[in-house]
């Protein structure tokens, strides 16, 4: 993937303009992880782009940002610019392409995401992002508070970084952080669950909680419950979620929220009980079990041993207790079903068609 960026960092040069790869990618190829996210910056405009590669594209000209593929892989390439003014501490009014790539470097949120490559893999730091990445530092460019009002989202980058990068925020910025911490509460809940995201997949979330929580970004956040997390072995996304309760506020498909509301039913239960497991499956209570730092194992060795999965497990179908009791369609079907599921999970019923036409022979014949 470099090298096909590199090469396309040619191109535009050989056409006289500047460019580099920038940010993310420099920093994780200093640092020596895997990347595979390639951002571009250069002095040409998005004309100027369009007219070098066939195989591009102008999603949002304001933007000043073009697309472009090379052998299947997507590239940004953002020309130089600079931001004028913010709207809603989240958006620049106007931008403003400039020839100049330090300003344009200027413009951008922490040290550690300035750096840039040339076309010969050469490191490019303008900014003493190399300096803050040896010193497991993150700062902003310039200072933080006006970065933080600019652009409010700033703050759980900030967070995000030093708990997925396991760095420690500067003096100043956690001073301003705490001091401009309000802004978060115009920020949309859409953005924040983004940010939020990719916290508490890190395998050192515990670090961005604790961050969170020492800056008293949870009740700006409107996640009251964020100790809880804490207190609890909760490592999974959806478990954590889980704890904190906010599907009301916060985003989330029907798919979560139908998890999150389960796993918050079967947290007050015992995870080993059959029934609760033929219910409400092995997930949502492998996830109840994860939280209370219950025995996961158990659990699914209780599963995988359960007579039955599914009501389309029972040995009988609907026609034959119909035969049986010579009745026709009713409720009576559904209340037959549900006592089938009880006894044979309780293993007081074998799951087979004999045994359970016996057993309906018995408790439902006139």
């Amino acid at each position: 993937m470099l090298d096909v960026a590199l090469k396309l960092l040619k191109e535009i040069t050989s056409n006289s303009h500047e460019a580099y790869i920038v940010g993310g990618f420099v920093r994780d190829y200093i640092l020596g992880v895997e990347s595979n996210d390639i951002d571009i910056t250069t002095n040409a405009t998005p004309k100027e782009i369009l007219e070098i590669f066939e195989e591009s594209c102008l999603p949002n000209e304001d933007y000043g940002s073009v697309t472009v593929i090379k052998k299947g892989i997507r590239f940004e390439i953002t020309t130089f610019r600079k931001e004028i003014e913010y709207v809603n501490n989240r958006k620049p009014v106007e931008i403003k392409y400039i020839d100049d790539l330090r300003e344009d470097l200027l413009r951008r949120d922490f040290t550690i995401n300035t750096l840039c490559m040339d076309e010969n893999a050469n490191i490019i730091d303008l900014l003493g992002g190399q300096e803050d990445i040896n010193a497991k530092l993150i700062k902003t460019v310039g200072n933080p508070s006006d970065k933080f009002n600019e652009d409010s989202l700033r703050i759980l980058r900030a967070i995000r970084f030093a708990t997925i990068l396991d760095f420690s925020l500067d003096e100043e910025v956690l001073i301003a952080i705490k001091n401009c911490k309000y802004l978060l509460r115009n920020l949309s809940y859409y953005r924040k669950k983004e940010e939020l995201d990719k916290i508490f997949t890190s395998p050192n979330y515990k670090k961005g909680i604790r961050l969170l929580l020492d800056l008293g970004l949870d009740a700006d956040l409107d996640i009251p419950n964020l100790g809880r997390v804490l207190d609890s072995g909760a490592r999974s996304l959806i478990g954590i979620w889980s704890l904190l309760n906010v599907s009301d506020k916060y985003p989330f498909n029907k798919n979560e929220y139908s998890l999150i509301k389960e796993i918050n039913t079967v947290l007050s239960l015992n995870n080993l009980d059959p029934i609760i497991l033929y219910k409400y499956g092995l997930y949502v209570n492998s996830v109840a079990a994860e939280i209370k730092n219950g025995d996961i194992k158990k659990i699914t060795e209780v599963y995988d041993s359960l007579a039955i999965k599914s009501r389309r497990d029972i040995d009988i179908d609907s026609e034959i207790i119909m035969r049986i009791l010579n009745r026709p369609p009713g409720r009576y079907l559904k209340e037959i079903y549900d006592d089938l599921e009880k006894e044979i999970l309780q293993c007081r019923l074998i799951n087979n068609r004999s045994d359970i036409c016996k057993y309906i022979v018995d408790n439902y014949s006139d």
